[in-house]
């Protein structure tokens, strides 16, 4: 089985996937921001695959991808001594059948890297992948595996945050849908207005980026941590697929392994 790993700002995704499928058969999710020492880290993830049957000796590779170093490098040394080799880390300069088409090409995140090769294998069109976690990224890839930008904006979780931390009578609500656009608690108007600023904006930079990019038949996939609640209320949405960034460290993994 391949353990793959995601490092976002806010959330760290772990995944079993069973070798040569993208069939995910366990996920888990642990918060970021706090400190672990790979000793921790190791005891955590011997756990969480105790919990659910799986033996760290079932595990033939681990997969890292991350945009937060300092995890990055503790993480290396725990699935080493859990895995009993290093474990392959995914970057920029991994020898992947993609193309990074930017001007900064090695400051494209992990999670943007992976997206792109797992579009690429998985749907093999032009694509806009909404990636709904700590920030809304929206990349545009073709095809052919072709990674030619796109939109990063203010993540869902921040923007309710950023409410209760600068208004001092607002309080701190849980992002659900809401039944109703005009809410007649506080509560409910707060869950309104980020709720459905996140839907219009996912909807109106998807049309804006359509109209900018002039590709016909354009394929949009939302995942990450909100793409089921976001996703389903997003017109210009066509699939959701939660997992796509640890589908897409699967992929690189085999293709870096060889």
């Amino acid at each position: 089985m391949e353990l793959v790993i995601d490092v976002g700002n806010s959330e760290t995704v772990l995944g079993i996937v069973e070798p040569g499928t993208l069939d995910l058969r366990e996920h888990w999710r642990l918060s970021t921001p706090i400190p672990r020492t790979p000793d921790e880290y190791g005891l955590l993830l011997r756990s969480l695959l105790r919990d659910s049957g799986i033996s760290h000796d079932d595990i033939t590779m681990a997969v890292l991808g991350s945009v937060v170093p300092a995890a990055t490098r503790i993480l290396t040394d725990t699935l080493e001594k859990i895995v009993g080799d290093a474990p392959i880390v995914v970057d920029a300069r991994s020898p992947l059948p993609i193309q990074l088409d930017v001007d900064e090409p090695l400051t494209v995140g992990a999670d943007r890297i992976v997206n792109t090769l797992a579009a690429k294998e998985m749907y093999g069109r032009d694509t806009i992948a909404v990636d709904l976690g700590t920030a809304t990224t929206f990349d545009c890839i073709t095809a052919d595996g072709v990674f030619v930008g796109g939109v990063i904006a203010q993540g869902l979780q921040s923007g309710l945050e950023w409410l209760g931390r600068k208004t001092a009578k607002l309080p701190r609500v849980e992002l659900t849908p809401p039944t109703n656009v005009i809410g007649r608690r506080t509560e409910e108007c707060i869950q309104s207005g980020v709720f459905f600023s996140a839907v219009d904006a996912v909807d109106g930079i998807v049309r804006r980026i359509l109209e900018e990019w002039q590709r016909e038949d354009v394929y949009v996939v939302a995942t990450g941590g909100y793409a089921t609640t976001i996703g389903p209320h997003a017109k210009t949405v066509h699939h959701i697929e939660p997992f796509l960034t640890l589908f897409g460290l699967a992929l690189a993994g085999r293709t870096i392994r060889g």
